[in-house]
C-alpha cells in the first residue's frame, strides 16, 4: 500500500500482437492522466498493468512468470492483468499468487476504473474479476489516444474475427468482427502525426474486413494518405482471402502505403488446410502472389506458418516446404501448434510427435533465416530510404525501410524518428549493414546481435 506523498508508480507490459500494443498504449496514457509515473518492466512498481496472449499454451506460461518475476523485485505491488489470458482463462489465472484483478477484452480499456484509488492501492485479498463471456460486436471508437513512445505507432483499425479458424482461441478471446469509427481512427492518427509520427501501423485481428459505414481498407487508407506528416502506412497482418485487387493498386500507386504484406499461409498442403478450416487451398495462395508481385515488384512479403498440426505427416509437411521455398518470402514466422482449449483442433486424432514437431520447426526457421539473408545480400551496393527508430545497438542505429527490411548503420549520433537514404554495403541474417549515403563509407563491421 503507498502510505506516502510520492507519485505511484505504474508498470505495463505486453504480450502478443500489435493490437494489444495499441492499446496498452491508450491504458498507459489513461494512468499517466490519474497520476501515476510510468516506469520500464522489470523497475520497482506499485502497479504491474499485464496485457496478456492466449494464442499459444507458450505465451500464457509466460504471463504466469512475469506476474512472479514482478512480485520478487515488487511483492506489494498491485497486479492488474487483462488481455486474451484474462478472457479465456480467469479461473486459471485466479488460482495463480499475488493477482489482485482480471480485467477481460470487454473492459479491457477501463481498466484503470477498476483499480482502487492510487493513493490506497492495496493488495486484494482474492483476486477481482471483470469480464463477460462474450463480448459485443458493435463497431467502436477508441476513449482515448495513447501517447507514442516509438517512431512506428500502431493503429488500432479493427477487432475480432468470425472466421473460427480450427486451431485459433482470438474469436473466443476478442469476439466477432467489427470496425472502428472512421473519424475516430481518423483523429487519433492525426494526433500521432501532431506528436512527430512518421509511420502508422493499420492492426487489427482481421483487418481486410473493415466495414464501417461503406467505408472499407482502402477507404482508410485513402483517407490517411492526406494526413500531412504521416510519411508511412503500414499493413501489418492481412488474410489472404482480404487482399483485393484494389489494395493491390492501391498500393503499387501510393507514395505513402508501404509495399510490405504480411500474408498468413498456415500450411502449404490442401489436407491440413482444410482441416483447418482455413477458406483458400495452397494454389488459391499462389495465385495471389502471381497476382501482387506484378503490380509490386519490390514487395516485401512476410508470412505465418504453423508446424504440426494434428494429421500432419511427411507429404503434407513436404508441400509446405516446397510452397515456402518457392514463394519469395522475405521471412516467415515459424509456429508450432499449441492445442488450444474450446477449440475444434483439441478434437482432432492423429497428433504429430514432439520430436517432428522440433525437427519441421527447426527446417522451416533454417530456410526463414537463408531467405532473409539473401534479400539482405541482394540489396548490397543499392540506396534506401531508412526511418531510424530509437536507440543504439553497440554503435549502431537500426532502422526499417517501407519493404521491412531491418538496417543498421554504424553511428553514434541520435538518428531516431530521421529518415535518410542508407547505401547497403554488408549483409548478415538479421540485419542489411551500410551507411549514410550522405557520409563517406567506412569499414563495415557487422553489429554484433
Amino acid at each position: 500500500m503507498i502510505t506516502n506523498a510520492a507519485q505511484p508508480r505504474a508498470s505495463l507490459h505486453t504480450l502478443g500482437c500489435r493490437l494489444n500494443q495499441a492499446e496498452t498504449a491508450v491504458l498507459g496514457e489513461r494512468l499517466r492522466q490519474d497520476g501515476y509515473r510510468l516506469v520500464a518492466f522489470g523497475e520497482p512498481t506499485d502497479l504491474l498493468v499485464l496485457n496478456t496472449c492466449s494464442v499459444t499454451e507458450d505465451a500464457e506460461r509466460t504471463s504466469r512468470y512475469l506476474i512472479r518475476k514482478t512480485l520478487k523485485h515488487s511483492p506489494k505491488a498491485f497486479i492488474a492483468v487483462t488481455g486474451c489470458y484474462a478472457q479465456t482463462g480467469p479461473e486459471g489465472l485466479k488460482k495463480q499468487a499475488g493477482i489482485d484483478l482480471i480485467v477481460g477484452n470487454q473492459y479491457k480499456l477501463d481498466l484503470p476504473t477498476f483499480l482502487p484509488p492510487s493513493d490506497r492501492l492495496q493488495k486484494y485479498a482474492t483476486p477481482v474479476v471483470h469480464r463477460t463471456k462474450t463480448i459485443a460486436p458493435e463497431d467502436f471508437e477508441l476513449p482515448e489516444y495513447g501517447a507514442p513512445d516509438s517512431t512506428r505507432a500502431p493503429l488500432k483499425i479493427q477487432d475480432g474475427c468470425s472466421t473460427m479458424c480450427s486451431f485459433c482461441l482470438i474469436p473466443f478471446a476478442r469476439g466477432r468482427e467489427r470496425s472502428r469509427l472512421l473519424d475516430d481512427l481518423l483523429r487519433e492518427a492525426e494526433f500521432l502525426a501532431e506528436q512527430g509520427v512518421r509511420e502508422v501501423v493499420l492492426t487489427g485481428v482481421n483487418i481486410g474486413q473493415y466495414n464501417q459505414a461503406g467505408a472499407d481498407l482502402c477507404t482508410v487508407i485513402a483517407r490517411l494518405e492526406t494526413i500531412t506528416g504521416l510519411e508511412r502506412i503500414r499493413i501489418s497482418s492481412i488474410e489472404p482471402t482480404t487482399v483485393t485487387d484494389q489494395l493491390l493498386e492501391l498500393m503499387a500507386s501510393s507514395s505513402k502505403l508501404c509495399p510490405y504484406l504480411h500474408i498468413p499461409l498456415q500450411s502449404g498442403d490442401d489436407r491440413i488446410l482444410a482441416a483447418m478450416n482455413r477458406s483458400y487451398s495452397a494454389q488459391d495462395y499462389v495465385r495471389l502472389i502471381e497476382r501482387a508481385l506484378p503490380k509490386i515488384p519490390n514487395l516485401g512479403l512476410g508470412t505465418d506458418i504453423m508446424v504440426g498440426f494434428p494429421g500432419e505427416d511427411e507429404t503434407a509437411f513436404g508441400n509446405t516446404l516446397k510452397l515456402a521455398t518457392e514463394i519469395p518470402f522475405a521471412y516467415f514466422h515459424v509456429f508450432p501448434f499449441s492445442p488450444r482449449p474450446g477449440t475444434a483442433a483439441v478434437k482432432l486424432t492423429n497428433p504429430v510427435s514432439a520430436t517432428q514437431i522440433k525437427r519441421r520447426t527447426a527446417i522451416l526457421t533454417g530456410l526463414s533465416q537463408a531467405k532473409r539473408l539473401a534479400v539482405h545480400d541482394r540489396h548490397i551496393g543499392t540506396t534506401i530510404p531508412v526511418l531510424f527508430e530509437a536507440g543504439h545497438h553497440d554503435g549502431f542505429a537500426v532502422g526499417t525501410t517501407a519493404t521491412f527490411l531491418k538496417v543498421a548503420v554504424p553511428s553514434r549520433s541520435e538518428l531516431t524518428n530521421q529518415m535518410h537514404s542508407v547505401t547497403i554495403t554488408a549483409a548478415s541474417e538479421r540485419w542489411a549493414v551500410g551507411h549514410l549515403a550522405a557520409q563517406p563509407a567506412a569499414t563495415t563491421l557487422l553489429p554484433m546481435l
